[in-house]
């Protein structure tokens, strides 16, 4: 197992360094030679694309190692970047802003994704007269977390629906755990709350509560929303490890899109069972897609620059200064040849 090490931006400073002066150290060596355990921080309850591909014995030669618990985006990043786990995986917007600041990564693959199954979307309660964006005005709005998915989608739908900027600044996001999203908004602690996944399938099931809108009603479609991501270091020191974990996870992602949905649920309730979340299995049912809708997970410049417009907007990123076709790489994906 790899050490893992305290990090922080001077750690994630010297790894730019290092990067950019490139040289020997950073040759890749023979494809026997290069690394074949892939570290990497597992999410509770859920089954990554990795995971499935390792199922479905998609990796010839790398085992992958869950080395602690997923927090969120941008520790993966970090951690990633640091050398503390091989590959992380973050909300693209995430991605951008690390990007803006040099730090050394490189993305490979989507990672996850909104379509009519998987959408995220804004909830209020039932008679609650929350219909439109302007009845968001004075609201306080459950959101995961600050700077990501669910605040991109609520300001673009505030600015769809015509909010002024003066009138946007008195909506209030509020960070909350998204297992307590729910209960939150059935004792009106919040007036309305952004949920996705198992938190929103959950809530739906009890019912009580309406959907405003969806994050791919804002945006008008299907979109990949996050993706995977190896430092640069890694990638030009393992590029057959890289191109066998893509090529794995791509292949898992198009087994997803054919398969039949019980076949699927009967291999993540395998999966989530040999990992000891017997609590999970049942939730397994609620599964309808994978999200993400571009082959084998291949990336876009589009799907960068639905999140870089905002950004440079608000003046986090320089208008002109991030390409974004720089920030990823479909090279090791057979779908893309």
């Amino acid at each position: 197992m790899k050490k893992w090490r305290a990090f922080s931006v001077t750690a994630i400073l010297a790894a730019s360094l290092l990067a950019a002066c490139g040289g020997a150290e950073n040759e890749a060596a023979n494809a026997d030679e290069q690394d074949k355990i892939v570290q990497y921080q597992r999410q509770a309850g859920v089954v990554l694309l990795p995971d499935l591909a390792q199922e479905l014995g998609y990796f010839e030669d790398i085992t992958l190692e869950n080395v602690g618990n997923f927090v969120g985006g941008p520790e993966s990043i970090q951690l990633t970047a640091t050398g503390q786990i091989d590959y992380g995986w973050a909300f693209s917007g995430a991605i951008l802003k690390s990007e803006a600041k040099d730090v050394p990564i490189t993305s490979v693959i989507a990672s996850y994704g909104s379509d009519e199954h998987t959408a995220t979307s804004l909830y209020a309660l039932e008679g609650s007269g929350i219909e439109t964006a302007q009845d968001l005005i004075g609201k306080k709005i459950g959101v995961n977390t600050l700077g990501a998915h669910y605040e991109f989608f609520l300001y673009d739908y505030l600015r769809e629906g015509g909010l002024t900027e003066a009138q946007i600044k008195e909506v209030a996001p509020v960070v909350i755990p998204a297992a307590n999203a729910e209960q939150m908004l059935r004792n009106k602690q919040i007036d309305a709350v952004i949920m996705t996944n198992l938190a929103r399938d959950l809530a739906v099931e009890r019912g009580g509560i309406d959907e405003v809108v969806a994050d791919i009603d804002v945006y008008g479609r299907d979109f990949t929303a996050g993706a995977m991501f190896f430092s640069d270091d890694y990638i030009a020191k393992n590029p057959d490890t890289v191109a066998q974990f893509v090529e794995g996870s791509a292949k898992a992602l198009e087994w997803l899109k054919e398969t039949p949905r019980e076949e699927v649920i009967e291999i993540y309730s395998k999966i989530l069972s040999e990992r000891g979340e017997e609590a999970a299995v049942e939730n397994t049912r609620f599964y309808q897609s994978p999200g993400i809708t571009a082959v084998g997970g291949q990336l876009s410049d589009e799907d960068f620059t639905i999140w870089l417009d905002a950004l440079e907007a608000d003046g986090t990123i320089e208008k002109g200064s991030l390409d974004v076709s720089t920030v990823y790489t479909n090279e090791f994906n057979p779908y893309a040849k």
